[in-house]
């Protein structure tokens, strides 16, 4: 990447908010939920002045876990600087299904939020259990 890297952060363009509907819709995800779940812009993530990964919506971008940005962080330990090569194809195709695999991940979060409050309205008290 070129220094900190760069992320062009954009709108969708049509193609890209259809293929959001489209996904959306397989999944039994209503489309205007979609891209509300995954964020209303997206970036484009710059590996140096002519390659790029296109389209990683806001959301997808700037996941975190443990106060790290996923891919940002994933990225940042693979500068050239640090490995003194290149990044191989196979850790450029890694960043696209890292991205595929966070938005999958988010896109089910709502659905994950409604079992825990299902689960948690019916469970077991233990509190005096056994006494």
């Amino acid at each position: 990447m070129l220094g900190k890297g760069k992320a062009v952060e954009r709108d969708y363009i049509a193609e890209e908010k259809q293929a959001i509907v489209s996904g959306a819709e397989k999944l039994g995800i209503p489309p205007e939920k979609a891209v509300q779940i995954l964020g209303d812009r997206t970036f484009d993530i710059y590996l140096n002045e002519v390659a790029y990964w296109k389209n990683v919506p806001e959301k997808v971008w700037e996941f975190t876990i443990g106060g790290y940005q996923v891919i940002k962080k994933w990225l940042s330990y693979r500068e050239d600087d640090l490995l003194g090569r290149p990044l191989t194809p196979d850790e450029v195709r890694e960043i696209r299904d890292m991205a595929r695999r966070i938005a999958a991940t988010i896109l089910l979060q709502p659905a994950l939020d409604e079992n825990y409050r299902k689960c948690k309205g019916t469970s077991y008290s233990w509190a005096g259990a056994g006494k």
